[in-house]
């Protein structure tokens, strides 16, 4: 059908199980190696599968299908079949994508940030900041709807350095209004493409510099898959993060690949203990086992901390007890505006 793309049309006697059986026969074909001379050659290939009773239109339209699916089978790993809804879902994000284009490109987002408390003294040391945007239409959209999409399409390294150069501005913002450096912290997080991709502590380093705020006063929040991913590179880049005087954390700590290797070996000041470990907690023996196996592991690295989705004093008092060192949750705060979050900030000291 051109290039390195072949067509395979066939008669279904029992329905698309034949095509999926076809398809392993064709894997387990090209999985064997060519042998070239001395050399042996390896090939892959992505399948993609249209079904013809799925189709209404011309011959022209199966093929266009059967490619949609080759597409996808590329990017999976496995053998696609195209549904339906599969173009209309690929081309509503294709509609995300070029609106947050635009967005970020016209200064159309805006951070929230949530507090972080001290257990201990109920002040609040720290705020994360959190993407959020409201369309042309005035229609806000989720994050869980426009970050993949973001990185995906790459769109993540200029959203994230946004995300920083306004942290960083914020920052400045609430210094100049209190007159001097009050010591509250934001935390901005760093998603595994950007760390791949982009020249973190350069980008970081040019935000704190243009609007004259410290590094001490950023935390940076990882997650442990993009940790994974490169461990040594990452390395590099924490130890550079470090040199400016970051506060280096890992997030949604143990819900993915966890390793006691990393966490010796790489210069993580903080722990954030995810949300689905502290909800529900107080009735659940398990949880609460893991909690403290959690909170024993980062008091022997030295590490402190920060306890997601307190919603209960009770949950708070039990958390501070164990020995977490932070809180984060409705308990104390939604992610507010920056008027509203510099406002709680101020009723906090008083």
């Amino acid at each position: 059908m051109g290039g390195d793309e072949f067509g395979v049309l066939l008669t279904l006697d029992d329905g698309p199980g034949d095509a999926l059986h076809v398809a392993k026969r064709i894997q387990a074909a090209l999985a064997t190696p060519f042998k070239l001379s001395d050399f042996e050659i390896r090939v892959d290939c992505s399948i993609g599968i249209a079904l013809g009773a799925d189709n209404k239109g011309e011959p022209e339209d199966l093929i266009r299908h059967a490619q949609f699916a080759v597409k996808r089978a590329k990017t999976s790993g496995r053998t696609e079949v195209y549904h339906i809804r599969a173009f209309d879902i690929a081309r509503e994000q294709f509609s995300v994508e070029t609106e947050l284009r635009r967005a970020i490109e016209n200064g159309q987002m805006t951070l929230a940030y949530q507090p972080i408390c001290d257990l201990g003294s109920g002040k609040i040391i720290s705020f994360e900041a959190l993407a959020r945007w409201t369309n042309e239409n005035g229609v806000a959209i989720s994050p869980d709807e426009f970050i993949p999409v973001a990185e995906e399409s790459g769109l993540i390294i200029p959203l994230g350095r946004w995300a920083m150069e306004e942290a960083a501005r914020t920052l400045a913002a609430w210094d100049a209004a209190i007159g001097g450096d009050d010591g509250v912290k934001i935390a901005v997080n760093l998603s595994a493409i950007q760390l791949q991709r982009d020249r973190i502590p350069e980008m970081v380093q040019a935000a704190l510099e243009q609007y004259g705020v410290s590094g001490t006063r950023l935390t940076l929040e990882l997650t442990e898959s993009a940790i994974v991913s490169d461990p040594d590179r990452i390395s590099r880049t924490m130890l550079a993060l470090k040199d400016l005087g970051a506060t280096l954390a890992m997030d949604d700590f143990g819900t993915g690949y966890s390793n006691l290797a990393y966490l010796q070996k790489l210069p993580i000041d903080l722990l954030k203990i995810d949300r689905s470990f502290i909800s529900g907690m107080l009735a659940d023996r398990d949880k609460i086992a893991i909690v403290r196996a959690i909170l024993s592991l980062a008091q022997a690295l030295g590490m402190q901390t920060t306890a997601e989705g307190i919603e209960t004093n009770e949950l708070a008092q039990t958390l501070a007890a164990l020995g977490c060192t932070y809180g984060q949750g409705y308990l104390y705060a939604r992610p507010l505006p920056e008027a509203e979050a510099y406002s709680l900030l101020l009723a906090s000291k008083a």
